[in-house]
């Protein structure tokens, strides 16, 4: 079965970097899309960005492309989230997610794991 595991959460300072880190397993098919999700307490959950398999195209969030680069490493199956320049309205949960299909805009994330705390104080 379909597993996604995030690592990379904890507390950073304002102003500081955190990488997270997406390690998939699983998928029967060679084709899927990968994204980043963010739920901030009080907020509706957030699209960071998405990756198609192949080739790898980026899709970035507009509200945090500035700060955040999404990537995927196809041979370790892993995405990433570099995230820098990180203020206190970036706490949250970050959740990676994923689902079938070889165009990440028109993919239905249907594969969740259980998300990582980010705590910038």
């Amino acid at each position: 079965h379909v597993q996604l595991v995030e690592s990379g959460g904890g507390l950073v300072q304002p102003g500081g970097s955190l990488r997270l880190s997406c390690a998939a397993s699983g998928f029967t098919a060679p084709h899927y899309c990968m994204a980043w999700f963010r739920q901030i307490p009080g907020k509706e959950r957030e699209n960071l960005g998405s990756v198609d398999s192949d080739p790898t195209t980026v899709y970035p969030a507009d509200s945090v492309k500035d700060r955040f680069t999404i990537s995927r490493d196809k041979d370790k199956n892993t995405l990433t989230l570099q995230m820098n320049s990180l203020t206190i309205d970036d706490t949250g949960v970050y959740t990676c997610a994923a689902g079938y299909g070889g165009w990440c805009p028109s993919t239905s994330f249907i594969f969740w794991g259980q998300g990582t705390q980010v705590t910038v104080s």
